[in-house]
């Protein structure tokens, strides 16, 4: 399968797994909530990801920990809008990718320069989004989850994880595809309504879903998984997450989405030595 997405007008190719840095802009998410105080600490941090090999800045301003606190749209835009402005004024290259499962924060963003969308929900959320993503023509990616952040802990039932998630993804690419979406990456949503047990059943039978003929995106860095399993802290779990995603890698990720650009860069080198 040749696996490329246009980001715009820039053809990457994601057949050589790809980088997606996290820049949360939060002051709750689970590992980097407020770390970045001002404009120079996150220009900062975004030229650390994007010298470390980053193709991608994933910009959250809307918490989707469990249980994270529910902030309006226009708090995420007025949280999101001047970052991406400042972001692209120092990087105008740079290609940011925005966490948000909003229409209106989706198309703000592209308008104001962003490449592309990384939606949560998939369109459940906001039954825009999948209309909007077709008008704006750009890269979509739709991850599984249940609920949202605020219930989605309590959604862990499935009759069949792995058949119920391929389900869910074929009825969502089959909606996508029908509106004229044609670039379209698949987050299977570690942590996301899972159990710790669930996430590692997935990771387990993870290139089953390579079987949905799209790039899949994965999302483990320094997450409940592994601090849990180890009995340590997510500011303990880089070497977990460097485990995770080798593993991940083998088993055909795309993407890695990372707190951590440097070790996800080794990972992927050291898979295609192994590979080749």
């Amino acid at each position: 399968m040749a696996k490329s997405i246009n980001c715009k007008g820039q053809l990457i190719d994601l057949n050589t797994p790809k980088v997606m840095g996290i820049l949360n802009i939060t002051p709750d998410s689970f590992y980097d909530g407020g770390a970045y105080k001002n404009n120079s600490d996150i220009l900062s941090q975004v030229y650390i990801m994007l010298k470390d090999g980053a193709t991608f800045i994933d910009v959250g301003a809307y918490s989707s920990r469990p249980n994270a606190t529910h902030i309006s749209e226009t708090e995420e835009l007025q949280r999101m809008l001047p970052i991406i402005e400042l972001i692209l004024k120092e990087f105008p290259d740079a290609l940011l990718s925005i966490d948000t499962f909003r229409s209106e924060v989706a198309k703000q963003c592209i308008n104001s320069g962003a490449s592309l969308i990384n939606d949560i929900s998939a369109g459940h959320i906001d039954e825009n989004m999948l209309q909007t993503i077709a008008n704006l023509q750009v890269p979509y990616i739709m991850m599984h989850m249940k609920g949202t952040p605020q219930t989605m802990q309590e959604q862990t039932h499935y009759d069949d994880l792995i058949k119920d998630i391929l389900s869910y993804f074929s009825k969502r690419i089959a909606k996508a595809r029908e509106l004229g979406i044609v670039d379209l990456i698949a987050d299977p949503g570690f942590g996301f309504a899972k159990t710790t047990e669930q996430n590692f059943e997935l990771l387990n039978q993870l290139e089953l879903f390579n079987n949905l003929d799209l790039p899949l995106l994965i999302g483990v860095s320094r997450k409940s998984m592994i601090y849990k399993s180890l009995g340590n802290t997510a500011n303990e779990a880089l070497n977990g997450t460097s485990i995770l995603n080798t593993i991940a890698l083998q088993k055909g990720a795309s993407i890695l989405r990372v707190h951590d650009v440097k070790e996800a860069m080794e990972c992927i080198k050291l898979v295609n030595l192994l590979k080749s």
